[in-house]
């Protein structure tokens, strides 16, 4: 078997594993339906990405699959990847603590709406990725990278990014746990702080991007920031 897809495998099942532990420790039960669902919809959707970029963008995969502090060249985004990690697991553990206590329940309805939101912000980062194949989990300029301007691109300078927060706000939910969602204004200066500083690198070493980034003002809202 092709070493990337290994890779790719073993990095699937290790997250499954990961998710299944995070998850329905905390919630101290393994009747958490909530927590079954977000993990299929999350894993589906995953999964379902890597199929994509194994199939029609190998380059991609091979970017995507460098994530993590260690694969970041700058000291200042090793630290942000760090916080972000640190962010995401906070994420996933609160909400089953919080139904294994009671805390802050969410309505089965809002729970399920919760998904959908995974689903888009999913999907919606599917879009950046068709547009810009060299959107790296790592922020790194390769040798023959251009400028991109299409697509979501034409309206914000940072779309993933803007996936990405769906996504912070669309866990809380799906998981059940209103507690969880409060803390979301928490996780956006780190994600600040990632886009403002790969901006710093993608002027100094992206051929362009100034200009780029004199067309399109906004980074993360139309018409907003």
């Amino acid at each position: 078997m092709d070493p990337l897809y290994k890779k790719a495998i073993a990095h699937g099942v290790a997250g499954m594993a990961v998710f299944v532990a995070f998850i329905f420790l905390p919630a101290g039960t393994w009747r958490y339906w909530q927590g079954w669902l977000f993990i299929a919809v999350f894993s589906v959707s995953t999964i379902g990405f890597t199929v994509y970029l194994a199939l029609y963008d190998r380059p991609l995969l091979e970017r995507r699959m460098n994530a993590g502090p260690q694969h970041e060249k700058e000291w200042s985004q090793k630290i942000i990847v760090s916080l972000i990690i640190f962010a995401f697991f906070v994420f996933i553990i609160l909400p089953p603590l919080d139904h294994r206590f009671g805390v802050s329940p969410v309505p089965a309805y809002l729970s399920l709406a919760g998904n959908i939101v995974v689903v888009l912000s999913f999907l919606f980062i599917f879009w950046v990725l068709k547009v810009n194949s060299y959107a790296a989990a790592n922020i790194s300029v390769a040798d023959d990278q251009r400028v991109i301007d299409s697509g979501p691109y034409a309206h914000v300078r940072h779309p993933m990014y803007a996936g990405a927060l769906w996504l912070f706000i669309g866990m809380p939910l799906a998981l059940g746990s209103w507690l969880t969602i409060c803390l979301v204004p928490l996780v956006l200066p780190v994600l600040f702080w990632r886009l403002l500083d790969e901006e710093r690198v993608l002027r100094r070493d992206l051929p362009g991007y100034s200009d780029y980034a004199s067309r399109v003002r906004h980074r993360l809202i139309p018409y907003v920031w």
